[in-house]
């Protein structure tokens, strides 16, 4: 588990954006089986691809495109460990793997983007491509 200080601005990058933290594994559940129209969920983390490409690529789509997800919602890996696992019940058959980001339609996975898709992806490449995906299921 990493200490709350630590990761306190890693969340902060996404909640200032409008995402909400799933703490724990009812509200994960409350979310994913409960929201109207599409849900973005980003399993955060410290690893340095989150913090090079990973978040401010999410920044950038959320930015730019003129489609967006109707909910944004985020755990973190490492630190919220009952939530992450829940929220990992919902993206399989993809092996467990942070960060990583899913979209839901109507509560169904309908698109994935895993941790090896995210390493030695530039920012940009990876918002153009979440603008791309946003804009088909948004």
């Amino acid at each position: 588990m990493y200490p709350a200080e630590l990761v306190a601005p890693m969340r902060k990058e996404l909640t200032d954006i409008g995402f909400t933290e799933l703490l724990d594994p009812q509200s994960v559940d409350n979310v994913l089986e409960n929201a109207e129209g599409t849900t973005f969920l980003m399993i955060n983390s410290v690893c340095g691809c989150a913090a090079g490409a990973a978040r401010p690529g999410v920044k950038k789509a959320l930015s730019t495109s003129e489609k967006k997800p109707n909910n944004l919602v985020t755990v973190f890996a490492g630190v919220d460990k009952e939530a992450v696992d829940q929220a990992r019940s919902y993206t399989l058959p993809y092996p467990p793997s942070s960060p990583c980001m899913a979209v839901f339609k109507e509560g169904k996975l309908v698109h994935f983007v895993e941790r090896h898709q995210i390493e030695g992806n530039t920012a940009e490449m990876i918002g153009d491509h979440l603008k791309k995906v946003f804009e088909h299921y948004c």
